[in-house]
């Protein structure tokens, strides 16, 4: 029996800052969209991309080991499922969220993880002097990279969710956190007869995506608050999309309240996020979970954990409706 290269495995761990870096590379250098029309080589990429093309190429050909590119038999790269969603100007393009997760300023925040360990707070707050929102708001460039690499991240996941759950035909949608609107102006595009209210902060809600859409017109509003305060009366339906896994129970015990006291009897609630599987097995909320602990003192949850979280915010779990993508739709009404 072979013995199994447990060193070289542990290197290769110990190394993935490295993938995290080579993608960012990658994806800054707008590799993929160079590819669009067709493979090439290193040394042509090189030359799009004023790079050196021997770096390059070692860049790609590592990129390449993990489905992010293939380098064929006479050196040339051509573009996987995976790196097309790298380009630029294809739908539910993730180029923006790749950006954004490998910037310096998560980079950082992920190097404190044994800080978040052993003193048991977000290591984003100990790095830049500052939580994560608070400083968001005080740093516009951050900012915008952060609107747009969740707008990137968004796409796919809003398609998802609109198409696994059984969204009504009529009513009101009341989006509670809900950012630049993607995910309510999907719900609207795809169901003539409802209408929305976009809810959250000032600066999120400042560059919303719902105007000049014609098809939309008219059938949504867009309301600035804090959900630790209120949330808008008189909605049919209450989404909280990727909002309770930024928060710690206390927290969000708070925005699950002021739900519950805006909401009709026979209203109900839903939260899009991870429910993390129990055991072994891979999931990507596992990752985003670690990220959540690091850099605002969130976390993903488990089914048991949203059914106790629920609870005890005022609301009965019906229901929990898988998604094409990581995050599933857990539907809950008033108990």
């Amino acid at each position: 029996m072979d013995t199994p290269d447990l060193t070289g495995r542990l290197m290769e761990h110990a190394l993935g800052h490295l993938f995290s870096a080579a993608l960012r590379t990658a994806a800054r250098c707008r590799v993929a969209d160079h590819l669009a029309a067709g493979p090439r080589t290193a040394e042509e990429l090189a030359e799009l991309t004023d790079t050196h093309a021997g770096h390059l190429r070692r860049v790609l050909r590592y990129l390449a080991t993990r489905d992010v590119f293939r380098e064929d038999e006479a050196g040339a790269f051509h573009l996987t499922p995976l790196a097309d969603s790298l380009r630029t100007d294809v739908p539910h393009s993730q180029h923006a969220a790749v950006v954004m997760l490998t910037d310096q300023a998560f980079q950082r925040t992920s190097a404190g993880l044994e800080e978040t360990v052993r003193k048991e707070g977000p290591s984003f707050e100990r790095t830049f002097g500052q939580p994560f929102f608070a400083y968001l708001a005080g740093d516009p460039a951050l900012r915008e990279l952060f609107d747009a690499g969740m707008t990137s991240l968004s796409g796919p996941v809003d398609a998802a969710v609109a198409e696994a759950f059984p969204f009504p035909e009529r009513g009101t949608v009341v989006d509670v956190g809900g950012g630049r609107g993607n995910l309510l102006k999907t719900l609207l595009r795809g169901r003539p007869g409802l209408t929305g209210v976009l809810f959250d902060q000032t600066p999120a809600i400042s560059t919303h995506v719902l105007s000049g859409d014609e098809a939309v017109r008219g059938r949504w509003s867009a309301e600035s608050g804090d959900f630790f305060v209120e949330v808008p009366k008189g909605g049919d339906l209450y989404v909280l999309k990727h909002v309770l896994h930024d928060w710690p129970d206390d927290a969000c015990l708070r925005i699950l309240r002021n739900c519950r006291a805006a909401m009709a009897p026979d209203a109900r609630l839903l939260v899009v996020e991870s429910v993390l599987p129990e055991g072994n097995d891979p999931h990507p909320g596992k990752a985003l979970d670690l990220a959540m602990a690091a850099i605002v003192d969130g976390r993903e949850r488990t089914e048991a954990d949203f059914t106790a979280l629920l609870s005890a915010g005022g609301f009965t779990l019906t229901r929990i409706v898988p998604t094409a993508a990581w995050p599933s739709v857990l539907e809950a009404v008033p108990a």
